[in-house]
């Protein structure tokens, strides 16, 4: 089936761009290039507007904990445009390979 190859073909071509091995568990992409983000602590903050990333007592944003897993060399992966995190979301056991623009990371 030509589409399930195609979409083998992209998902290792998304991997190797971040330099990611898929290891001991199988993580879906989350698309989140839209959102405004930065790194807190352990979490990652993110927003539809980068005013929500500003006041944290607001809390107009979303957070989720970075998982860190040993069979994983690293949790974030920086490519030239594209930043990866590997995330924890909290809820029913859901993580991702979520990936955000460097262009609307934002510092504290």
């Amino acid at each position: 089936m030509k589409l399930l190859d195609d979409y083998f073909t992209i998902q290792q071509e998304i991997y190797d761009y971040f330099g990611y091995k898929e290891d001991w568990a199988v993580i879906p992409i989350e698309d989140s290039r839209e959102m405004f983000w930065r790194i807190s602590d352990d979490d990652v903050w993110f927003a539809e507007k980068e005013e929500n990333l500003q006041d944290d007592e607001a809390g107009n944003y979303c957070a989720n904990e970075i998982y860190k897993q040993r069979f994983l060399p690293k949790w974030v992966y920086v490519g030239k445009e594209y930043t990866m995190i590997v995330v924890d979301t909290g809820i029913d056991g859901n993580k991702f390979l979520q990936i955000f623009s460097n262009d609307k990371r934002r510092m504290k």
